[in-house]
């Protein structure tokens, strides 16, 4: 396990900062994530619905500030830095592009060419290279030149693209600084508990939250799981298929358990009044309570009380925890994302990608960004340019993809 030193070490070395207020190193990478373009950008980008679409409905931007609190609080239970565990759940979707994960579908196929795109491996490109904060002295950019540790903290998946796993958390060109990263760490593939604590965050934040919004917009109602056996069934299947180990008539069980719990009544009750909706959020909070708590009891039930930080221990969650959060996603996956009427619309957006895509290799580097735009002329080979066009669509929000395909492909 590392030291503080090195968990506080930067890529890229600074001269220390007198500014009066005796910040931590972490503070310091908090405030550099909260002030990137970046993370602004995050505000019109979609969560699971479109963003823009409904003044109450999450975007990633508040998608992320609600991980980032949920990582912190249960960090701090558990006695990670809580400044270490925020700032990885403000970070840890920066790197997603126009239209969630239907648009890193998308650019995947795209930039097949120049070694494929995944979000998290995205997310260390923007926060090491394409954010703009801090030169190295050979003059390439180090991004925000955040710690060692916030680093770690962000590398949900800390392994390279591999033939049969869709997750990775760094492309072969970032290989130098996500090898620096994780120098110090236990053999293999294993996560920090800061990175597993904010991965549970985001799955927490992702299944109570994404249910609240297809409950307040209309698209999820619990009343067809409550009447019909059969609908139950095909919910369980989705969720064994997609977000969990269990098998479906195990995950029947606990579904049954879920839809007889007073404390969820309020969910297949839902009218959009002014009451229904601070009942819907107070079965959120519950919801969010139980799963937060859950964990942290059985991973200090296993590890001890703490403190407990970096490689000291992992973190732990009950069978029957990850079960509900799965099958709350599963409700999302299939009522929200899995609509009628939803195909089309998907299949558009990776329409507008790929012939966005196409129009700025064709006419760049006139056509990029001034940030980009240098880096393509720099570019060694096809490959390589290619990289700069995907970095440059995926750093787009949602209206502005939209935008530049109206401007580059469709003009008039």
């Amino acid at each position: 396990m590392q030291s503080g030193a090195d968990d506080a070490a930067r890529f890229v070395a600074e001269a220390a900062k007198d500014t009066g207020y005796g910040r931590s190193p972490y503070e310091r990478d908090r405030a550099r994530v909260l002030h990137s373009a970046a993370f602004r950008r995050l505000a019109a980008k979609t969560q699971v619905h479109t963003a823009g679409t409904d003044d109450f409905l999450r975007t990633r931007l508040t998608h992320s500030l609600e991980v980032a609190q949920i990582a912190r609080e249960m960090g701090a239970r558990l006695g990670c830095d809580p400044d270490v565990v925020d700032t990885a759940g403000l970070a840890h979707d920066l790197g997603h592009p126009p239209f969630g994960h239907n648009g890193e579908d998308a650019l995947d196929v795209l930039a097949e060419s120049c070694g494929g795109f995944e979000g998290n491996a995205q997310t260390l490109r923007v926060l090491t290279r394409l954010e703009a904060k801090v030169y190295a002295p050979d003059g390439g950019s180090a991004g925000l030149n955040l710690t060692r540790a916030a680093l770690d903290a962000v590398s949900k998946y800390p392994w390279p693209r591999r033939p049969g796993r869709r997750k990775y958390g760094v492309y072969a060109d970032d290989r130098p600084v996500f090898d620096w990263l994780r120098a110090g760490s236990p053999a293999g593939e294993r996560r920090c508990l800061e990175a597993q604590v904010m991965d549970w965050a985001d799955d927490v934040a992702y299944s109570v939250h994404d249910v609240e919004d297809g409950i307040h917009g209309g698209y999820v109602s619990l009343r067809p799981l409550l009447a019909d056996e059969a609908e139950r069934r095909a919910l369980c299947a989705d969720v064994a298929a997609a977000y969990s180990g269990e098998a479906p008539e195990d995950l029947g069980g606990v579904l049954d358990e879920v839809l007889a719990d007073p404390a969820l009544a309020p969910l297949a009750a839902y009218d959009g009044s002014h009451r229904s909706l601070a009942a819907l959020k107070a079965t959120t909070s519950v919801l969010t309570g139980r799963f937060v708590a859950g964990v942290v009891a059985a991973t200090q039930e296993r590890h001890g009380p703490g403190p407990h930080r970096r490689y000291a221990a992992d973190l732990v969650v009950p069978r029957r925890i990850g079960a509900e959060c799965a099958l709350l996603k599963g409700i999302a996956l299939r009522y929200v994302m899995r609509r009628p009427g939803a195909g089309p619309r998907y299949a558009r957006q990776q329409e507008i990608l790929a012939e966005l895509v196409a129009a700025l290799l064709d006419r760049a580097p006139d056509a990029l960004d001034p940030v980009f735009a240098p880096l393509w002329r720099d570019a060694p080979d096809d490959p390589a340019r290619l990289r700069v066009v995907i970095d440059q669509v995926a750093s787009l929000t949602d209206p502005a993809a939209l935008a530049w395909h109206t401007r580059l492909v469709r003009p008039g």
